[in-house]
């Protein structure tokens, strides 16, 4: 073995060039006249390498693929979210129409045996209210729903529900206030 050089190990493996990256050509070697040369292929050689140097590439992609799912995931969840609860609000308030409609003045219907049967329109937003509270519902929730026409024929009733969104809720603040209406009949049969 000579001073300085080294030898080749045995069975040492030689690492293959990544398929797709670029592999930055071999530095020329420079010539023997000084160090002027030298150091100007050295710094020719390095920047070619910081040039072509494909490392982070793909973070971008990454980051941009990140954002896409977030917005997909809360358009999913979010929107979801909002249909259930526009469905429970107006299911609620069918619910309180009829509770506040079977409040029949009892006296009229016996009196006029056979004809319609009124409904007691005076008590529609206590009843209303009550059937709100026994849903569970939020105070405002309960303070915001109310009768929006009521008469000894038919009642009218408004229903409104707060949820919090999930995503959107950290970019558009607050909660979301859904409403939902239905109307109940009497009807004598």
């Amino acid at each position: 073995m000579r001073a300085g050089v080294s030898e080749p190990v045995v069975g040492a493996r030689v690492p293959e060039p990544v398929l797709g990256a670029r592999v930055p050509e071999p530095c020329p070697r420079a010539s023997a006249s000084g160090p002027g040369p030298r150091a100007r292929v050295r710094a020719w050689c390095a920047d070619r390498a910081r040039r072509l140097d494909d490392r982070g590439s793909g973070a971008g992609a990454v980051i941009i693929f990140a954002l896409v799912f977030l917005s997909l995931a809360a358009f999913v969840i979010d929107g979801g979210m909002s249909i259930s609860k526009r469905e429970r609000a107006a299911d609620i308030a069918e619910q309180a129409a009829r509770y506040a409609a079977q409040d029949i003045d009892r006296e009229a219907l016996y009196d006029n045996e056979g004809g319609p049967a009124p409904i007691n329109f005076q008590n529609c937003d206590a009843r209303v209210k009550a059937f709100a509270r026994e849903m569970d519902m939020s105070g405002p929730d309960i303070a915001a729903t109310h009768c929006v026409t009521a008469t000894v024929d038919a009642v009218e009733v408004e229903v409104q529900l707060t949820y919090s969104p999930v995503f959107t809720g950290m970019f558009y603040g607050g909660d979301v206030v859904v409403r939902g209406q239905a109307i109940a009949e009497n009807e004598v049969g």
